[in-house]
């Protein structure tokens, strides 16, 4: 009997041991019943049943195939103790709270304590998110001026607020 008649034999009884176990239609496991089968057909003793050979090498290979799909998601998985762990936590502590209105009190106190133009320079751009475009066409100056006086805002604020950065 020639490989190829041995497929078409044992197609169907193949594919449906294949299902059962794994639950799905599975051609590449299919295919590596028959790989297994030519790379053993030497090691075949004629003291069983030729189909119930096959049959059992796609039993054992389909069992296989389940044990490494299991330890792949076991492995990609983690316990909820580790994930719930790794979130952070979103409560700000009361410290923190004080902290960030100094912080805000100090940047304030420091925009209003720049000269006029500059302070409405990082004003439109810092706070309200406006391009240098934007700002050019809105206060009639060129570009070049938008961008050094938004320098020099920014210098100057940077000197004042050292020890926050």
């Amino acid at each position: 009997m020639n490989f190829k008649q041995i497929i078409e034999n044992n197609k169907q009884h193949v594919r449906n041991i294949i299902r059962l176990i794994t639950k799905e239609t599975n051609e590449d496991l299919e295919q590596e019943v028959y790989i297994k089968v030519w790379k053993n057909a030497d090691k075949y003793t004629e003291c069983g049943n030729f189909k119930s050979w096959i049959c059992t090498i796609a039993k054992n290979l389909s069992k296989d195939y389940l044990k490494s799909a299991k330890r792949k998601v076991d492995i990609n998985s983690t316990s909820d103790e580790k994930v719930i762990n790794k979130i952070p936590d979103q409560k700000i502590g009361q410290e923190q709270v004080i902290v960030n209105e100094f912080r805000r009190k100090r940047i304030k106190k420091a925009i209003n304590n720049l000269k006029p133009k500059l302070k409405q320079i990082i004003i439109l751009y810092e706070i309200e998110g406006l391009s240098y475009d934007e700002i050019s066409k809105q206060l009639k100056v060129p570009i070049g001026t938008v961008k050094s006086r938004l320098y020099n805002a920014k210098k100057q604020l940077a000197e004042e607020l050292e020890d926050l950065m």
